[in-house]
Formats: structure tokens, sequence, C-alpha cells
């Protein structure tokens, strides 16, 4: 492996970890709200005992994202030092603003945890709001950056580098409002499947808990609606990726000839007109294939199309399940609790946070060989510093340890709410 290698994968590795801890940190604080609320309005303390659980998971969670994003914002100098030298000034306030609403964050967070007992009431559910408003806002202002480095724009491009630069222009780039919403709606979605998928497994093991029945109350209503939401949202996104960047399209779609009326390729099936209508709306429309480009703008095809295929089949089949479980609530007046629904939600359990992975790497794979597109090339941004192989390992081996000691105080706190063992002192019951 090339240094430049070695940089793109360390780079990568600290986002696949790191995304994951985001998305919790941004979706936590709403079901963690959710629960406080629902404990006001019915005075069962069952759901007060989950927003505090939620709440200790949101604080384990935000400590490791906090870490690993440090780590990232270190990475992003030392690694591509030639892109943010160059482009720090036109992109540096939605790196500010993610700044200010991590500290907001950080701040109400602890008031929500350590204040339950010292302020009132109405405070401390505001501060859980807080946190969950300034989780969204960090993540909002972290995919601005993204979205510029896909679609540029707020300067002017010289040899010397950028010039009359427009700080909001660029943080608005085009796109904006469907990948910010893709990516929130991803960080909600992937979080209330991964708590229906647990509070399922226990269930299947003790039908009767009811704190988990409850739990999963909670976490349904947010998994269904982002699961029926999400693919509304990625059609549009995916609409400006056929008109802003056709080359990522292409290989999504795995397309290389263009043609009009271009059929949409499941597997071993065409759908006749398929690509045009959900690219364009339009039957008719022209699909420019990869052959149409030069081949050293092409990304990855292979890597870029087998992701895209997984994040649309994971998001199809969450959706299809979200489907079925509001029929039967609607048809039952009750969330599901019967053993088939919850094997389905135990299997669906991890398909957010596949998809949620998939979904960022079609977005960096598809934008390749480009840091920021048609500007500076990834190899133009690397740091000429040699041996990258040593920090890649160094913070492999970080990571894996960082993810099993989280794994297992996580589980420390789910296994504290079985039927029989301790919450808080109490001993939790089945019925």
């Amino acid at each position: 492996m090339t240094d430049l290698l070695y940089a793109r994968a360390q780079m990568g590795l600290s986002l696949a970890f790191h995304i994951v801890f985001a998305a919790a940190g941004v979706a936590l604080p709403v079901l963690m709200v959710l629960s406080d609320w629902k404990h006001r309005r019915t005075g069962d303390d069952d759901y007060r005992k989950l927003s505090e659980k939620l709440a200790k998971g949101t604080a384990i969670l935000f400590a490791v994202g906090a870490v690993s994003g440090t780590v990232l914002s270190f990475e992003l100098g030392l690694l591509w030092p030639e892109f943010m030298g160059r482009y720090g000034e036109v992109i540096g306030l939605p790196f500010s603003l993610e700044g200010v609403a991590f500290f907001t964050e950080a701040i109400f967070l602890g008031i929500y945890l350590y204040g339950r007992e010292r302020v009132s009431p109405g405070l401390h559910l505001f501060s859980g709001v807080m946190v969950a408003v300034s989780g969204a806002a960090s993540a909002f202002f972290v995919t601005l950056v993204n979205t510029f480095m896909n679609n540029p724009s707020g300067f002017t491009a010289t040899a010397a580098g950028p010039t009359d630069v427009q700080p909001l222009v660029a943080m608005f780039s085009p796109g904006w409002q469907y990948q910010t919403t893709h990516v929130l709606l991803s960080s909600y979605q992937a979080s209330a499947f991964a708590m229906a998928g647990i509070h399922a497994f226990i269930l299947l093991k003790h039908p009767g808990a009811a704190f988990h029945k409850k739990a999963l109350s909670i976490a349904l209503p947010l998994a269904c609606v982002t699961a029926l939401l999400q693919p509304l949202v990625g059609d549009l996104s995916a609409k400006h990726v056929a008109r802003a960047q056709p080359v990522k399209l292409a290989a999504m779609e795995g397309h290389f000839d263009t043609q009009v009326g271009a059929p949409l390729r499941l597997g071993a099936i065409d759908v006749p007109k398929g690509l045009s209508i959900l690219a364009f709306g339009d039957p008719d429309a022209e699909v420019k294939g990869l052959n149409d480009f030069p081949r050293d703008t092409w990304p990855p095809v292979a890597k870029v199309h087998g992701a895209f295929q997984v994040m649309v089949g994971t998001g199809s089949l969450m959706a299809l399940l979200a489907l079925v479980t509001l029929w039967r609530r609607w048809r039952g007046k009750a969330w599901p609790h019967g053993r088939g629904m919850m094997r389905a939600w135990l299997v669906a359990g991890p398909l957010g946070l596949v998809a949620l992975e998939a979904g960022w790497l079609v977005t960096e794979w598809g934008r390749q060989p480009w840091i920021v597109r048609g500007v500076m090339r990834t190899g133009e941004a690397v740091t000429p510093v040699p041996h990258l192989a040593a920090p890649f390992f160094t913070f492999t081996v970080v990571y894996l340890f960082l993810g099993v000691t989280v794994l297992f105080v996580l589980w420390r706190q789910v296994a504290a709410t079985l039927p029989g063992r301790h919450v808080d002192g109490e001993v939790t019951h089945a019925h």
C-alpha cells in the first residue's frame, strides 16, 4: 500500500468508527426525551428508569464520540494538510459552528444527567430537548462540510488557491438540504432500529418483561417513521446526484453506456426506463454512462455500486418491516409483541447501522478521485510525511479496544434491566 492508501484507510477507519457514535449522539437524546415526557404524562416509573438508562448510554457514547471526533479533527490537519491549508478559510464556518453545538450539547447533557432532583422538572426536560437539538445541529454542520466537498461553491478557483470567498455560500453548497436531511434521518433510523432489536431480543427470552415492552413502544414509532421517510428523501438526493454528479450516479447504478430511457437494473432483471424515471422523473430522459467520462475521473465502480446496493436493499427491508408493523399496530390497537414480529425486529436491528455505513461509503467512494470534487484531487491533498502505516495500525488497535470496551459497558447497562436483575437498587419483574 502507498502512503496515500494508508492515509485514506486511516481516515476511513476513523470515520467508520466515529459515525456510529455520532449517529447515536443525535438519536439517543430524542429517545431519552420521549421516555421522560411519557413518564411525566403517565406517571409510570418504568419510563423514568428508561430515560435514565438512555441518558447514561448517551453519556457513554458522547464521551467516545468526543474522543474519536477529536482524533478526526487532528487527522484532517495531519493527513490532509493541503486540503485544510487551501480550503480551511472557505469551509471553516460550519466547523466552528459544529464546535459550538458540541459544547452546548455537553453543557445541557451535564444538566440533564445531574440535575434531575436539583432543577425544576420543566428545566430538566428542556435540558434534554437541548441535548437532542444540539446533537442534531452538530451533525447538520459537519454534513455541510461534506456537501461542500461533493459540490463546492462560494469561491473562485485559481492556481494560487481560492479567491472571492463567500463563507455562507460555501456552507450551503448545492444539495445541502437533501444530504443533511438524509444524514439526520439515517441517524434516528439506525439508533431506533438498534434499540428495537435489543429489546426484541430480550422479549423473546422474557415475553412478559413490561419494562422492555415500554422501551419498544418508544423505539418503534421513531424506527417506523424514519424507515418510511428515508426512501423519499433518498429519492430526492439521488435526483440531485443525477444532475450534479452524473459520473457518481453511473457508478452507483453500474451504468456504462449513455441511454435514452435507461432501464433500472435489479440484479438480473431490467425495469424498462426505470433509471430515467428515478433519476429525472422522465421515462425518456438521457442518463449518461461511465464511458462518457474520462477514465481517470471514474470512482471505484464496483465498490460504489456494491455499497449502493447494500444501502438500498437494507433500506427497503426496513421500510417493509415498518409498513407491516404499523399495519399490525393499526389492526391490534397496540404495538405488536408476538414472537414472529420480535424475531423480525431482532434480525432488522443491525440493518440501520449497515445502511448508515454503506451510505457513507457511497458518498465518499463516489466522490473519488477528488477530495473537493472537480477542484482538488485526493492525491494532491495528502501529507508528504512518509511511513503512514505505523499510525494506521496503531489507531486500528485503539479503535478495536474502544469498540470492545463500549460494547461491554453498554451491555452492562442493558443487562441490569433484565427481569430479576437490579435497576437502580430495585428488582425488575416480568410483569
